[in-house]
């Protein structure tokens, strides 16, 4: 039985959810610091043909801040003006309708805590795709191990969720060694996903865009065999 434990992030790209797919319970860390520049409150879209950046606008967003005590400002006003991109850059392709739609009822969610906005953005998603996952958050579960190092704290709560494989991406081989967490009784995967390419209308494609790049471009069932290309190492 395997786990993974990320940081909540806005729509991720694909390897994200191959993440999820490869484990049988995956942990949001919200209670983490927040990433300046990273892609909790951001991600990639394909916006007149070129990889744009979406940003959530934060209030008082910082890295000496946990990702579960910042607030999003969403107002009426940024909510169409992300629609209007969205729908301007992708309203031709094959999926739209029903991918736009679901993208528009995630930017409407009531709950603008960070954590549990883009959290719920990636379990809608989920749930659209029918990928069967447990989803728990570290600060409900195991706010207990808090201030540990950064290997001991994922160790930890394996121990505590009653499991032995631990699954990071592959970008985790800098940070972590199989070794270290081998002697703590945990075995360390590493998550490397294989090269996708799909059509973009008539574009070269931009790889590692969000995951509603993904799904407009290609049904459940293709997305599905999209999110079993990776192997773990």
């Amino acid at each position: 039985m395997k786990i993974a434990i990320m940081q909540p992030y806005f729509l991720p790209y694909i390897g994200y959810f191959q993440l999820i797919k490869a484990v049988d319970t995956f942990i949001f860390y919200d209670d983490v610091n927040f990433i300046n520049r990273g892609w909790i409150n951001r991600n990639n879209f394909l916006i007149n043909g070129q990889k744009r950046l979406l940003t959530l606008p934060c209030e008082g967003a910082s890295q000496n801040i946990l990702i579960n005590q910042i607030e999003l400002i969403l107002d009426e006003k940024t909510i169409s003006k992300i629609l209007k991109s969205i729908r301007f850059s992708y309203n031709k392709a094959p999926y739209f309708l029903d991918v736009f739609a679901l993208f528009e009822k995630v930017l409407r969610y009531e709950n603008k805590n960070l954590a549990r906005f883009t959290a719920n953005s990636v379990m809608k998603f989920c749930k659209y795709l029918s990928l069967p996952i447990n989803f728990k958050f570290s600060s409900k579960g195991h706010p207990e191990t808090k201030g540990m190092g950064k290997a001991d704290r994922l160790i930890e709560i394996t121990k505590r969720e009653g499991l032995d494989e631990y699954v990071n991406p592959i970008g985790g081989q800098e940070i972590y060694t199989k070794d270290y967490f081998k002697q703590n009784g945990i075995e360390l995967l590493f998550l490397a996903t294989n090269q996708i390419e799909y059509n973009q209308f008539k574009n070269n494609f931009i790889p590692w865009l969000s995951i509603i790049d993904v799904l407009m471009f290609n049904s459940v069932e293709e997305t599905n065999a999209l999110l079993s290309k990776y192997k773990l190492v």
